[in-house]
């Protein structure tokens, strides 16, 4: 029998481990290394092509053999990673590094909400899922806060220090996942069991084609997807690029992190605040969220780095309410079978947006 608070407990866990790192602003960690934000966007963009390729299997894969044992290879993808980064002494490298924590996000992406939402199924607990999908986006902020807030300490010791404690931390969380059971909800389709008893490819052929299935019946959620990654996309280029842009903008070294934190902090506001506003129309949440993110990006070109800093916090707090109204929307609207692969496919629509801008961000924050 599925012991749902220890579940939801373990994935809490396993969110906040995964989350906490001495790397968390390790834009900031690369231009102390003397990479340029041209060479930083590049970097970026190789993250998100990475994501591109593997965003949809991932999500396939994860349905047909199990999201907990995606999250492990998850983090194993993310020790990888950090290795490379230790040995880094090029662009090269670094590349490299970062499309290895590219596919750690993606085998994390989507498995860890399919298993959340399937578990809280098993036991008609689905109401919850709003709540509990808040809750792991003030985890996030608060722990990349926390990280955020390291980077004075991360520089100081360097990187490759932060980035060995890192792979401690993907050590603990294996250790994690590994108590976390594996929900499965049918929904009345052919057993998961009769799938694997296919041939691997003829399975991740018929699970991609069901949910491209369900993609063309519900054109709304293709729209959804599209509108949220939109506004995350311009919060996260925000929030990176200041992390560079602050300490030129005259902030002290030693606020950055604070600063930092601070921004973090409005994801938590966003996250919390969207939770009384369920009455409130998607149309009429996603343009008030998308204005204020542009407001966020007009006030970074002020120069003035506590107006900056106020900026980036509005952003993340638009960019967390309208995260937790898409996911709960879609979460409703996706079958449990193929519940990984259409997430992986948000996640997807997010990389390819991210992969045009993230180049031109570079270009363009550089030049101011």
């Amino acid at each position: 029998m599925l012991k749902i608070k220890k579940q939801i407990t373990g994935l809490y866990l396993s969110a906040v481990v995964g989350n906490l790192s001495l790397t968390g602003a390790w834009v900031a960690i690369l231009a102390a290394r003397g990479y340029s934000l041209a060479q930083i966007g590049l970097a970026e963009t190789v993250f998100h092509i990475t994501s591109l390729l593997l965003e949809i299997p991932s999500g396939v894969l994860a349905d047909l053999f199990g999201r907990k044992k995606m999250l492990v290879l998850s983090s194993l993808l993310r020790m990888i990673g950090n290795a490379v980064m230790i040995f880094s002494g090029n662009l090269f490298m670094v590349c490299i590094s970062l499309a290895f924590h590219a596919a750690s996000y993606n085998f994390a992406s989507g498995s860890g909400d399919a298993l959340a939402y399937d578990s809280l199924k098993l036991v008609q607990r689905e109401a919850y899922y709003e709540k509990y999908a808040s809750n792991q986006l003030i985890i996030y902020r608060l722990c990349s806060g926390v990280s955020t807030m390291c980077a004075g300490f991360a520089l100081l010791i360097g990187h490759r220090t932060a980035y060995g404690t890192d792979i401690l931390m993907s050590a603990v969380q294996i250790g994690i996942l590994f108590s976390l059971y594996e929900a499965r909800v049918s929904d009345g389709e052919e057993s998961r069991e009769t799938e694997l008893t296919a041939s691997v490819k003829s399975a991740l052929i018929q699970c991609v084609v069901s949910s491209l299935s369900f993609m063309k019946r519900e054109r709304k959620a293709i729209a959804l997807m599209f509108a949220n990654s939109f506004v995350g996309a311009a919060d996260i280029l925000l929030l990176f690029f200041l992390q560079a842009k602050l300490p030129a903008a005259g902030m002290p070294g030693w606020v950055l992190g604070f600063a930092l934190f601070f921004m973090e902090m409005g994801g938590i506001l966003g996250a919390k605040i969207i939770l009384q506003w369920k009455g409130m129309r998607y149309r009429n949440v996603f343009a008030v969220t998308a204005a204020l993110v542009l407001l966020g990006v007009i006030v970074e070109h002020s120069g003035w780095y506590l107006l900056m800093t106020l900026g980036g916090f509005i952003a993340a707090f638009a960019d967390d309410a309208l995260q937790v109204r898409t996911n709960t929307i879609l979460q409703d609207m996706f079958p449990s079978e193929q519940r990984a692969t259409l997430i992986s496919m948000e996640s997807f629509t997010f990389s390819v947006i991210m992969v045009v801008l993230s180049p031109l961000a570079g270009l363009f924050f550089s030049r101011w």
